[in-house]
């Protein structure tokens, strides 16, 4: 069995593709790195800002577009993947994590902006929604933040991103 990644691309097509497969590459690298096992599912939609916008407001009552959200099903401890902390889909077997939501728009915006390539900032923002998803949050400038943003780096690095220290 392996791990089961929904990609749905939502986005217009006036905005250049983010491919299912750098997606699934990442979060999969994301759930190597954290020794993420047994198999999990995750579902991804790729919108533009007005489809984000939609989805932070219905979601988190924020009426304004953001680059990623992260939907959580299970509150995991950061660090230290324990899969009896969710409960696996009676279905399937997988072990359903949650969804993401990411403005392809913001991604090409903020690509630009920082001198990214859009895959660059595609994985990034992934990445650190994956690792959302996994418990870890960033919710203050100090300890938690600098972990996050070192996981983040280690998992760009294994998907062959070198990006910024």
């Amino acid at each position: 069995m392996q791990h089961k990644i929904y990609v749905k691309n939502n986005a217009p097509e006036r905005i250049p593709r983010i491919g299912a497969i750098l997606i699934r590459r990442v979060i999969k690298a994301a759930f190597e790195h954290e020794g993420v096992e047994p198999m999990c599912e995750v579902s991804v939609l790729i919108t533009d800002d007005p489809g984000i916008r939609a989805v932070n407001l219905k979601f988190r009552g924020i009426d304004e577009p953001t680059d990623v959200l992260s939907f959580p099903l299970f509150k995991f401890k950061p660090g230290a993947f324990d899969a009896s902390d969710g409960e696996p889909d009676i279905a399937t077997g997988l072990l359903p994590l949650g969804d993401i939501a990411l403005s392809a728009e913001s991604v090409m915006r903020q690509a630009e902006e920082l001198g990214h390539t859009r895959e660059y900032e595609a994985a990034y923002l992934v990445i650190h929604s994956t690792l959302h998803l996994l418990g870890y949050d960033h919710t203050d400038e100090g300890a938690d933040k600098a972990e996050m943003r070192a996981r983040e780096r280690a998992i760009l690095r294994i998907c062959g991103f070198g990006g910024p220290e």
